[in-house]
């Protein structure tokens, strides 16, 4: 089993940066595929970004591409969510998840460990 715990959220005011990390225990994150989720109140869990046990697979949603970034340290066991030029769109609960499955990163669906979440608030 997999334990997850994100961190790094917090409140930032538009055009502002964040990190997120990702933090896993009992079990190595190097074989799956690991991806960022999020959801604002009243809205479904939508895909953020994504990348392969390896990392030479980068996926990312239409509406963060070139300014969110997904990277991993599998030393570390540890994912992270690079996140510039905030919006106050932005603003939900992101959560990270691991896929053992090699298809469709952005389906939620695809995704057997997920964390508890970590709000990310951007002011305008």
């Amino acid at each position: 089993q997999v334990q997850l715990v994100e961190s790094g959220g917090g409140l930032v005011q538009a055009g502002g940066s964040l990190r997120l990390s990702c933090a896993a225990s009992g079990r190595t994150l190097s074989t799956l595929t690991m991806g960022w989720f999020r959801q604002a109140p009243g809205k479904e869990r939508d895909f953020v970004g994504a990348i392969t046990w390896s990392g030479a697979g980068l996926y990312y949603a239409d509406s963060v591409k070139g300014r969110f970034a997904v990277s991993r340290d599998n030393a570390k066991n540890t994912v992270y969510l690079q996140m510039n030029s905030l919006k106050p769109e932005d603003t939900a609960v992101y959560y990270c998840a691991g896929s053992r499955s090699r298809l469709s990163p952005e389906d939620r669906n695809e995704y057997n460990y997920w964390g508890q979440g970590t709000q990310v608030t951007v002011s305008s």
